[in-house]
């Protein structure tokens, strides 16, 4: 899929299920992520981080509901910083075990 960024043009973007940012989030909070749920702003679905739907670019990802496709949060990450919004969701359940 290709989207067009306002400064650069278009760019490739690639869809895929939420097992992609459990990696990249497990590196940050240690923790097995596939199992941590959130819920989304938008429709109020309570969905596990493996069920969103993930798109990927070279910059980051950004997570989306896999009921009503919004955006529940998204990862940046730069040289030496992580940037993660979570504004899309009401919270962050993570699995103590």
């Amino acid at each position: 899929m290709d989207a067009v960024h306002p400064a650069s043009g278009p760019i490739a973007i690639v869809r895929v299920d939420g097992n992609a940012v459990a990696g990249r989030l497990s590196e940050i909070f240690r923790k097995d992520m596939t199992l941590a749920s959130g819920q989304c702003r938008t429709c109020h679905r309570e969905t596990e981080i493996a069920s969103t739907v993930v798109e990927l670019d070279d910059a980051g990802l950004i997570v989306l509901c896999p009921s009503c496709k919004h955006t529940m949060f998204t990862v940046v990450t730069g040289p030496v910083r992580t940037w993660i919004d979570l504004s899309g969701i009401s919270g962050l359940s993570i699995p103590n075990a």
